[in-house]
This record gives C-alpha cells, structure tokens and sequence, in this order.
C-alpha cells in the first residue's frame, strides 16, 4: 500500500467519547503529515445499541475540533448484501460454516466449558454434526443461522504492532468467531476487514480493547487472500485512580466538556498527550493542531495506559485562555455569560460588550474554562451585596476607625476625573491615601465593593465597577455607621 489511507470507524451509541476523539485525533494527524486520506465509517451493525442523532453529533463534534474528514462517512447498515456475499464465499471455500444452534444450547454449552474452568468456546457442533443435505433442508426451511469463521488449528498468529511490537497469538485459544448473525448483520470482526480492505487501508490505528480480536481479523485476511495493514492499538485511558474511565466516574463525552468551555485548541492538545509525547529533551506542552501533525511519530506512542487528569487539562486550558484577545474571548464567553441567572438579571449596562470585557479582563488569567465566567466575581452583576460592620472591619479597629477609612477611600476615588479612571490611576491615588495602613483601608472597601472577603484587588474591581457604582456602594456602605 503506497499511500496512506487511515479511517476513524466509531459506533453510534451515543456522544463521542474523549477516547474515541484520541483516535480520531490520531489517525487524522498520520495522515496529514503522511499526505493521506483520512476516513470516517459508521460501523452501525450492533442495532440494539444504535441512538437516533449520534451519527449528527459524532460528525459535528469532529468539526468542532477541527478534524476534516476526507471521504465517507460510510455506513455499514446499507451496505449488508456486500458482507453477506463475503461470508457465503468463505463458506464455498470451506473457511467458515453454518451454525444453527439455538441460544439456549449455547449458553448450556458455555455454562458447562465455565464450571470446567475452560475458556468458553463453540464446541463445532454443526461443523462436525451436520451433514450437506442437512444444511441444505434448514437452509431451505428458513431455520436462522450464523456463519462462523472455521480457526485453523495449531498455527501461530504473528502481527507487528507499533505500538505493542511483536505479537503472537495460539489459534487453539480462539474462538470460531460469528461472522454473519442470524438477523442478517455482519459482526464487527467480518465488516471491519471487509470494509478495510475495499477501502484500501493501509494502517489500522485504534484502542487496545481492539487488540484480542486483531488475530482474528489477520486470519480472515488470510482466508481472502488480502493484503494484511498496519496495525497500531493505543493505551487504555485511565483516570487518576488508574481506573478505566467511565460515565460514573466522572465525564467521558466530548459534548461534556465542550459545554463547560473547554476550548477546542486546549482539548485537542490535552487528548494529543493522553499516549505521546514529542520525545526526551522536549519541554513543550503546548501545541496548535498544525504543531501537532509536523511533530507526532505513532512509534512514539506509549504502551502504558494514559492517565486523563482533568488539572492537568485545566491547565492547558488556561494556557489557551490567557493567550487570547479580549474581542476573542467576549466572543466566545458570551454564550456562557447568557446562561447564568445573575447575568440575566442584571442592568442593561451590565451586559454592555465594554463592560464585559473589563470584567473578563480581570478574570482572564485565573480562569480554567468559560463556564466558570462570572461565577467568582456576581458582585460585577449584583446590586445588593450583603455584609454587616464586623465583616468589613479590620481586625481591631473600632467602627469609628472603620468608618473613617471608607471615607477616606471615598474622598479618593471622587477626586479622580472620568477620563482619568484607570486601575493603575485608582491604585495610585489610594496607595498615596493608605500610606502605611493600606490593610485599614483597603480591606474594608474591598468588602464594600464586592460583599466578600476575597476577591481581585479592589483597584481592578473599582475600574471595572466605574465610578458611579464604586461611589455608589461606598455610600451605601457608610449607612451601616449612622
């Protein structure tokens, strides 16, 4: 195979897991960086488990991060009468063979191999049983069936992994796996090697949890006489219990973090470093997607599982956050601002793009994803900040004391002009007021202003206030005094 060919071949059940984006992540950087073709397929078989819209949400989340798909999707579903006629080739070939046992006696057979301590496996019954002319009269009665893959005995499966390296598997320890179910729908091992050979890929890039059923697929390459590709099977992802991640457990769906403000750029670059890095000797972390094709090597690729820490994610994040222009980030904080109750219920002028950006503006190096926008700071929002004299007090300083402070901070801020009203110009004139006491004053008008005790400075919390308003709660302030 000259050129590179890769798919990303997820089921529809559901959201794109944070696992499945991996894949999809690095099947799309081998492919770019290799001038390839990167393929989407829509491996839809198992219908029990298909959910209405995924394969809308599957596609749309993969734009969102950027990934462009090149061909398909494919859908396995409409392409049935193809893997039927793969399975009945292999059954003229004498490669595979009805089977018309009944549930029931499989589970009987299952249950017997299990309290033996055997591995569970089908016992052949209708290979070994079955004569033509008694395949022939089901077949002719309609009695359902499976077509299951005849394993070669005593041969020794080998495949060259790049991630795993060399592998060798026992075939007497494989099952004669279903190829065709009885509803007429393939099994995931016939449709994906049928599908991968026409679709002629060259690398079969995917997670561990495939790598059992890859002796399989290499004996079905075999019995069609095709080309075998190159297989690569990713680490597990694990949280940082070193358990395999789950919805339990914590968020695992790609939308779960694109609704808290994740940035694509940032999770994309997290997911990138869930199994590689770019190697000793390098300390970045952080990479744009164009940084990532030039720089990622499948061979650099761990074998130990991958440990998803959500800090080390918020971080990256963060990382992305800081770097952005105010237009930039008020554009994409918006949404997130309208979603929260202090934010609708606030004045019109509160929701004024000029005022947002001051407010993000002092957020902006502290925040780890856009849900959290406003959260810390509602007093930008809030008209009726709750505190009593003992909250805004000094430590001992009396409520004469107090009071004199604030207006002291009062006369402050007054005196400075409109145009002047700047937080390194509020910062000034207040520094020059406290002198030696800046804890007796500022400690209490960072109370007045916000209603609690921690909070930015009350320099950027005045400048993002205005003046009008930071006079305004200073003055309502002082009526605690009288």
């Amino acid at each position: 195979m000259d050129k590179i060919r890769v798919r990303f071949a997820p089921s529809p059940t559901g959201y794109l897991h944070v696992g499945g984006l991996r894949s999809a992540l690095y099947n799309y950087l081998f492919a770019k960086q290799n001038n390839g073709t990167f393929i989407l397929r829509i491996e839809d078989t198992d219908q029990k488990r298909f959910v209405e819209g995924s394969v809308e949400s599957l596609i749309k989340t993969l734009e969102w991060a950027g990934l462009k798909i090149d061909e398909g999707p494919y859908v396995q579903s409409e392409r049935l009468d193809l893997y039927k006629k793969y399975a009945e080739q292999l059954i003229e070939e004498g490669k595979a063979y009805y089977c018309f046992c009944e549930p029931k006696r499989l589970e009987e057979v299952r249950n017997e191999q299990i309290a033996k301590k055997l591995a569970p496996m089908y016992d052949q019954h209708c290979l070994k049983n079955l004569n033509q002319k008694e395949i022939d009269n089901n077949l002719k009665n309609n009695c359902p069936y499976t077509i299951r893959l005849k394993i070669p005995k005593n041969e020794i499966v080998e495949f060259d992994d790049i991630v795993r390296g060399k592998m060798r598997i026992d075939s007497n320890t494989l099952d004669d796996q279903v190829l065709l179910k009885s509803d007429g729908f393939p099994t995931y091992h016939l449709a994906n090697v049928v599908d991968d050979h026409l679709m002629e890929i060259s690398h079969v890039i995917r997670a561990e949890e495939w790598l059992p059923s890859t002796s399989k697929h290499i004996i079905l390459y075999k019995a069609f006489g095709w080309e075998i590709p190159t297989f690569a099977h990713l680490p597990l992802l694990v949280n940082t219990e070193r358990k395999k991640l789950s919805k339990r457990q914590g968020d695992v769906a790609v939308e779960d973090y694109i609704k808290k403000g994740y940035l694509k750029e940032a999770l994309i670059n997290f997911i990138a470093l869930l199994g590689w890095n770019p190697g000793e000797g390098s300390r970045q972390e952080i990479f744009l997607l164009e940084e990532l094709i030039e720089n990622f090597n499948l061979e650099k690729v761990h074998k130990a599982a991958a440990v998803f820490d959500t800090k080390k994610l918020d971080w990256i994040n963060n990382q992305y956050i800081r770097k952005m222009s105010p237009d930039e980030l008020l554009e994409i904080s918006l949404e997130f601002f309208e979603q929260k109750d202090f934010f609708q219920c606030a004045k019109k002028e509160r929701k004024e793009k000029g005022y947002l950006e001051k407010v993000l503006k002092v957020e902006q190096e502290r925040l780890v994803n856009l849900s959290q926008v406003g959260e810390s700071d509602k007093y930008f929002f809030d008209d009726e900040l709750k505190y009593s004299t003992d909250d805004i007090r000094w430590k001992k300083n009396s409520d004469e004391e107090t009071k004199k402070y604030l207006e002291d901070a009062f006369a402050s801020l007054e005196q400075i002009p409109e145009e002047d009203w700047t937080r390194e110009k509020i910062e000034e004139i207040l520094l020059i007021k406290a002198g030696e006491k800046r804890g007796e004053l500022l400690f209490p008008l960072r109370w007045v202003l916000t209603g609690q005790k921690f909070s930015p400075t009350p320099f950027e919390i005045a400048w993002v206030l205005g003046k009008e308003e930071s006079l305004r709660r200073l003055k309502t302030s002082l009526e605690l005094f009288k």
